[in-house]
């Protein structure tokens, strides 16, 4: 059987079930009150949400406001950082690519960027595009992100160039570990077939055919006269304030969209037809789905997920993360910025999708809102989880903020000099790191990174914390400088102070920075 009759078959099976579940319909009322209840038992200013079921939308809406000072309020086309919901539409642009023959999913990554270069010498010869946008490369969680992360100034070949030195953690295609720089690639194979960028790609050949019109590859790429954007915020110390970053732009095909809950319904519904739009014309293939949505690397199922929604099996095909719920199949995805997140879920069975955006980087508040929607359309047995999920959510974060800080000491050993602790460290990946004494303190300046520009502060003996000017980044890390004889720096690391507050992509650990020799 072909695969586009098998995916035909697969679904007249789901419609025909007997499951009594089938007969059950989402119910917009419940939802709007599970979004209220979010909002505020998680402190959310806005969020907007769209929920697609049997090939209509049943609702787009916004809620709250896009700026806590504006207060200007949040609609159904508010536009957000979806973040790593991005991926998707990354893979789908691979897939149409695919669709037209001009690539497989397995050519190797050289074929198409032939300056492509991992630490190992048989995954840089061995990657493939399928690779690429499955999250098995060997590399660590996060690894090169501070290249991206935030707002950087570094341009592709740079990035090409920096991946190299990235060293791995595992074996290539062993084990799952999310990496967007892999995505970032997958951008760039999008750029050197289609003869486009990939910003230009996704905008004129996907968003444009959807009719997701005022949605953007990009926030620098927004209309101008659009004002209808949302700013995330970020809770410290009790109070919420508003944090502005570009959507991500820096992360290209790994997270840079901005769009909306109408434009998003879009992407919902053909989603869940096959990759065939609304308007009728198809997007990609139906076997390019089967594709996507098939897992490519297999992560352990937890107890925590067992025990909520009977977790059984979990991984992630081309970008989608895909595991059982409940008995159905759910494709999903979630995406963050600091002080935002987004999630989408589908269950492919139901033919139900769910989109949810919000300016606050309460992640757990949308999984609990994407749980009622299919509590009502999948006739399971009722229960709060929204108030669930904020008792879980607010007790651990008290938890670990009650953890953090740095390491009491008993005895604390002596810095040398502080002039001895300046000078140009730098990274093969990221690049040049300056510590300098200034205004009597020391400095620290991430060079390719605006945000990133702090003092140190002493700890103990060569060991000294990073602060950094920005408090809401909760990035705060140790540097550890080892000396050569002449008392100099000679390397340096680092690592996070508080790992369980502190965003991944800081990938601190991974630079192994070396001081910088005047020649």
């Amino acid at each position: 059987m072909k695969l586009k009759a098998l995916f035909s078959a697969m679904c007249l099976v789901a419609a025909s079930s007997s499951f009594n579940a089938f007969a059950q319909q989402v119910k917009p009322q419940d939802v709007e009150q599970a979004v209220n209840d979010a909002m505020s038992q998680f402190n959310i200013p806005g969020i907007a949400i769209a929920v697609v079921e049997n090939d209509k939308v049943v609702l787009a809406k916004g809620f709250g406001v896009r700026h806590l000072e504006s207060q200007a309020p949040v609609n159904a086309n508010t536009l957000f950082g979806i973040a790593s919901n991005s991926k998707a539409f990354t893979a789908a642009a691979l897939a149409m690519l695919v669709d037209e023959g001009k690539i497989t999913w397995d050519d190797k990554v050289i074929k198409h960027i032939p300056e492509f270069k991992l630490h190992d010498s048989y995954a840089t010869r061995e990657m493939t595009i399928r690779d690429l946008l499955s999250h098995r490369s060997g590399l660590g969680l996060g690894a090169g992100d501070l290249m991206i992360w935030p707002d950087t100034n570094k341009s592709v070949p740079e990035l090409i160039e920096g991946i190299s030195h990235l060293k791995p953690v595992s074996s290539f295609r062993s084990q799952y570990a999310y990496n967007n720089l892999m995505f970032v690639m997958a951008g760039e194979v999008v750029a050197r077939v289609s003869g486009l960028s990939w910003q230009e790609f996704v905008e004129q050949k996907m968003m444009k055919p959807l009719e997701m019109t005022t949605s953007r590859a990009g926030f620098s790429r927004i209309a101008k006269g659009n004002q209808n954007w949302a700013t995330g915020h970020i809770p410290m110390e009790g109070k919420l304030t508003p944090f502005f970053v570009n959507y991500l732009e820096d992360f290209r095909g790994a997270g840079a969209i901005a769009s909306n809950v109408n434009e998003m319904s879009q992407w919902l519904l053909t989603q869940l037809d096959g990759g065939k739009m609304p308007n009728g014309k198809q997007l990609f293939s139906p076997e390019q789905q089967v594709q996507m949505w098939h897992p490519h690397i297999m992560r352990v199922a937890s107890k925590s997920a067992f025990d909520a929604y009977r977790q059984q099996f979990r991984g992630y095909g081309l970008g989608w993360s895909i595991e059982d719920y409940n008995g159905f199949k759910k494709v999903g995805h979630g995406g963050g910025i600091l002080g935002m997140v987004s999630q989408v879920a589908m269950i492919p069975e139901k033919k139900l999708g769910v989109v949810v955006l919000s300016n606050q980087q309460a992640y757990p508040a949308l999984t609990a809102i994407i749980n009622e929607v299919f509590e009502d359309a999948l006739g399971l047995k009722e229960q709060d989880y929204v108030t669930k999920a904020a008792e879980r959510f607010h007790k651990g974060k008290k938890e670990a903020y009650a953890k953090a800080g740095t390491v009491k000491l008993e005895q604390v050993q002596a810095a040398l000099p502080v002039q001895n602790y300046t000078g140009t460290l730098t990274s093969d990946w990221y690049g040049d790191v300056i510590v300098e004494y200034v205004a009597n303190e020391l400095r620290i300046d991430f060079t390719h990174t605006k945000m990133l520009k702090g003092k140190l502060e002493h700890h103990t003996g060569n060991t000294f914390i990073v602060r950094w000017d920005d408090t809401l980044l909760e990035a705060d890390a140790y540097i550890h400088f080892e000396m050569d004889k002449a008392q100099q720096i000679k390397s340096a690391s680092m690592e996070y102070v508080n790992p369980h507050i502190t965003d991944f992509s800081f990938d601190f650990h991974n630079l192994d920075l070396k001081a910088k020799r005047a020649e």
